[in-house]
């Protein structure tokens, strides 16, 4: 973080800044200052948002599909799972319009996008695997995006650690599952 001098003027000349922001208007929230490659940026935040729809359907689907001794527990960690995949569905979303581009939510495509797949599971104890591999997909994915927004883009960055961390939680979610299966035999 740059620290500040006392008796070290401001940096920008805020004139021309408001005169850039005024001529610039169409532009919204992209500003001289927005250093990353833009078209990269839409692309990842576009990939990103097509892992997040998978997740969404591969947990709604393990909700209902849930059978089996303490299933309902279960099934109901799907839900708010796939809940929180829509939670940052729908901020991936908003951030691509920010950015000036179209969310794609094209059914067409969407697993070519998305960085995880889309692995029904059998059983309670596949589907728990599959969403357990599914996060650490995200989760190594979306930290390399991390690496690439750097400075470039802080809010996109930002955001994307928000949804990282909320994806490890997932993670660690998954894995408890599976040792409490292992330990109960369901």
């Amino acid at each position: 973080m740059a620290t500040m001098h006392p008796k070290q003027p401001f940096l920008s000349d805020i004139k021309q800044i408001r005169d850039r922001a005024r001529k610039h208007m169409e532009q919204g929230a992209v500003t001289d200052g927005y250093k990353a490659d833009r078209d990269t940026v839409l692309r990842l935040l576009n990939e990103a948002l097509a892992t997040e729809i998978v997740c969404v359907l591969r947990y709604k689907r393990h909700q209902f599909m849930a059978h089996g001794l303490s299933a309902q527990s279960v099934a109901e960690e799907f839900a708010e799972h796939a809940a929180e995949e829509q939670t940052h569905a729908d901020q991936i979303a908003r951030r691509i319009t920010e950015l000036g581009g179209e969310p794609n939510f094209s059914p067409e495509g969407i697993l070519t996008r998305s960085h995880s797949e889309y692995v029904a599971g059998d059983t309670l104890t596949e589907m728990i695997k599959e969403d357990l591999v599914a996060e650490r997909i995200a989760i190594e994915s979306y930290s390399e995006i991390i690496r690439y927004l750097g400075e470039n883009d802080p809010t996109s960055r930002r955001m994307m650690e928000e949804i990282l961390a909320k994806e490890e939680e997932h993670a660690e979610d998954m894995l408890s599952l599976i040792q409490r299966i292992g330990q109960t035999g369901l």
